[in-house]
């Protein structure tokens, strides 16, 4: 923002020129001279200061714009982050989702049934993401970290889970078939009336989870399961097994 000076009135080139001591200073000070008298003149000219009025107001008038379309430029973002999601759909590789589904979920823009089939999403962070009935088959995420996020009724058949954080998650009712969770962590989740048949719980860490009801165990391997003999021991009575071979 400019900043009007009221200017004085320049003294006379003759006071000016007796204040020069050396001779070869005289253009350059006649040269400044001139100057001071056009700022002068300038300064006297009230269409300049009206102008400097307008710019300011202009910037004012931006900046309440810039404010009111925040809305819509959200909107726009979160529109462009869904093509990207719904593009690749069915694809295999990252196609730039996890980038898409961090923005959304840190916008607090629901999940909710997104089809996340063959998708590649190793390392992607959902934290309390709203992920109900989701579908997650096939999907490469391991060591995704959805600690707190509400997974219910969700399908993840045959993915890859392996490292994940899935501490405090919702799982209730999900389908986890021939899913890998080795080294996954379990702990506080909610695994109620879920389906493990076939799931790879190798060192998975199930420390205060629930699993009251669950439907299928059959074939999961439970070998080194962490802070939950009790679930082991139900698991191994319902058909699961401890293997040791990948």
């Amino acid at each position: 923002m400019h900043i009007r000076v009221i200017r004085e009135r320049p003294a006379q080139w003759k006071e000016r020129r007796a204040g020069v001591r050396h001779s070869w200073m005289v253009p350059f000070v006649w040269a400044d001279h001139r100057m001071d008298w056009i700022a002068y003149g300038l300064s006297q000219w009230r269409f300049l200061e009206v102008l400097e009025y307008l710019g300011s107001f202009g910037v004012l008038v931006a900046v309440i714009f810039y404010f009111a379309e925040s809305g819509d430029r959200l909107k726009q973002k979160h529109y462009q982050a869904w093509q990207v999601i719904n593009s690749a759909q069915g694809k295999g590789g990252n196609g730039g989702r996890i980038e898409a589904l961090q923005e959304l979920n840190s916008d607090g823009v629901s999940l909710v049934g997104v089809d996340l089939s063959a998708a590649f999403l190793q390392g992607v962070q959902l934290k309390k993401a709203m992920l109900a009935r989701a579908t997650f088959d096939a999907a490469d995420a391991r060591l995704a970290d959805m600690a707190g996020a509400d997974v219910q009724d969700a399908s993840l058949r045959s993915a890859n889970f392996r490292g994940a954080g899935l501490d405090n998650a919702n799982l209730q009712g999900s389908t986890l078939d021939d899913a890998d969770f080795t080294g996954a962590s379990f702990t506080g989740a909610n695994l109620t009336g879920a389906s493990l048949a076939n799931a790879d719980l190798r060192d998975a860490d199930l420390q205060g989870a629930q699993w009251g009801d669950v439907r299928s165990v059959k074939g999961a391997n439970v070998l080194g399961v962490k802070n939950a003999a009790a679930f082991v021991a139900w698991a191994v009575a319902h058909g699961a097994l401890r293997r040791s071979e990948d």
